[in-house]
């Protein structure tokens, strides 16, 4: 009786297995929401990223929540993997900073990292994705590993190797005679982060070729510079000799509209590649009859900014390197549908779990986007808040409620001290008042209005500010921020 019962609760957690939804997860690094045309982009052709969005639901509110490091992908993915605030970080392996370290326990957050938890709850798990500058303790945890930085153009370094080990891994799964686990496949790309390296064909599609100095000419066929492009940011970001500012190849310290216009082309040149790798895995799932019981999710580490507001890397807390794109499909999910969501990487760990019925791990500190993604609610939190401190300490801080928005710089010892404030709503670019030197807007082809301005300073908008600057303190306290600005109580 005893051995039939046994049998009998095998069987059933077996069932269960089998029930149990797959997951996709699709990471690029360095990019924007505003390269995809469903937020808006006229010019970077995803056709089948534009299909999964249809399938399901676009985010219009997710964020990474910062950095302490110049290189902001590796808190983001240990965010990412861990569901871990910023100041709650583990060691992530080796080679990491002391630095991003913070107020942990980190063997068992290792233990309830995102390949643990479902390597423990009977899933099968793989990853490929770039070399470095992420939690290596917890990627050496999935089941199958095949990483390499592939930031070239071909079958062997481009995107296109990174695509060929997630077809390898679904090819072998499909001659499976047993019965077969569900799978969490984690499937990164090394682009388009720099060197953006761009397929021939692509570069000739979008007017622009690879390059390692920057260009003094760009083809009228090259993208336009975007609306809120600068010659240089008003004052100094306060990291010195920043790498992302002053180092990428083929732009180095170049703002102008040549070097602007061919990076973005070649941007976007790598993003169709990676979004003929994400069709190439979609097919192959649907080929399989897997593609229908498979959470599929698309996102970013952070975005960048390449030209917009003088800038051309990720160390900044405007909304084109703050924010990242979020499409999601699967069971439940509602196709065509749109929320603001105001998730965080973070939340990733914690709304794959309640997706799958996989319990959530006490250690996760973020909030299951699950109730959004179904359709129950329009967003998980009604505050959103970013740092940025990789360079000069306090360094950068943001704060997002509603449309309004602040942003406080406080860098290089004191030298520079500043405070924006912006409605998104009437100023969704962030718009300064330089962007509305003749000069400029003869770049950009767009002529901002008056309310496009930054409102800090604004006596009509000293209410607004205030209660921006109170909220914002508030965040910094709750998610036990280390440092405080100089206009703030130093508790």
């Amino acid at each position: 009786m005893k051995l039939l019962t046994l049998v009998l609760c095998l069987t059933g957690i077996l069932a269960h297995a089998k029930q149990r939804p797959n997951v996709l997860f699709i990471l690029t690094d360095d990019q924007a929401p505003h390269t995809l045309s469903v937020y808006g982009n006229k010019v970077c052709q995803t056709p089948h990223l534009d299909k999964l969005a249809a399938s399901g639901m676009v985010l219009d509110q997710a964020y990474h929540m910062g950095s302490m490091s110049g290189a902001v992908c590796s808190p983001s993915r240990t965010m990412i993997m861990s569901g871990r605030t910023l100041w709650h970080l583990p060691p992530r392996g080796k080679k990491h900073l002391k630095k991003e370290e913070g107020k942990t326990s980190g063997p068992e957050i290792l233990n309830n990292s995102l390949p643990a938890v479902f390597n423990r709850a009977g899933y099968e798990t793989f990853r490929t994705c770039k070399n470095g500058n992420s939690y290596s303790l917890a990627n050496a945890l999935f089941q199958v590993v095949r990483d390499k930085t592939a930031r070239k153009a071909g079958e062997e370094d481009g995107s296109q190797w990174h695509g060929r080990q997630v077809l390898d891994y679904l090819n072998a799964r499909a001659t499976q005679k047993e019965e077969k686990k569900p799978f969490l496949i984690y499937f990164g790309f090394s682009h388009p982060h720099d060197e953006r390296w761009g397929r021939d064909d692509l570069n000739e599609k979008y007017g622009v070729r690879n390059v390692d100095a920057p260009p003094t000419t760009v083809s009228d066929r090259a993208p336009r510079v975007p609306v809120s492009w600068l010659p240089e940011h008003p004052f100094h970001h306060g990291h010195v000799d920043l790498r992302d500012e002053v180092r990428v190849p083929g732009v180095m310290t170049s703002r102008t509209e040549a070097t602007v216009r061919n990076e973005l082309g070649r941007e976007y040149a790598c993003i169709e590649n990676i979004d003929d790798q994400v069709g190439l895995v979609l097919g192959k799932l649907e080929q399989m009859g897997e593609l229908e019981n498979t959470y599929v999710i698309y996102t970013a580490d952070h975005g960048i900014a390449v030209g917009r507001h003088g800038l051309m890397g990720k160390q900044n807390l405007y909304e084109h390197s703050w924010r990242v794109p979020f499409l999601a499909s699967g069971p439940g999910i509602e196709p065509g549908s749109r929320a603001p969501g105001n998730g965080y990487l973070l939340d990733v760990l914690p709304t794959l779990c309640e997706l799958t019925g996989v319990p959530v791990p006490d250690t996760a500190q973020g909030k299951s986007l699950k109730p959004v993604l179904m359709g129950k609610a329009r967003k998980v939190r009604e505050v959103t808040y970013g740092a940025y401190c990789g360079g000069s300490k306090p360094g950068m801080r943001s704060v997002r409620k509603g449309y309004w928005k602040l942003i406080k710089y406080d860098v290089l010892e004191g030298k520079v001290r500043q405070t924006q404030l912006f409605n998104l709503k009437d100023n969704p670019e962030e718009i300064l008042i330089e962007h509305h030197a003749p000069e400029v807007v003869a770049k950009t082809g767009y002529q901002p209005n008056e309310k496009q301005v930054n409102l800090a300073d604004d006596p009509k908008f000293a209410r607004k500010r205030k209660e921006m600057e109170t909220l914002l303190l508030a965040e910094m306290r709750r998610l036990e921020d280390p440092f405080r600005f100089w206009d703030q109580p130093q508790d």
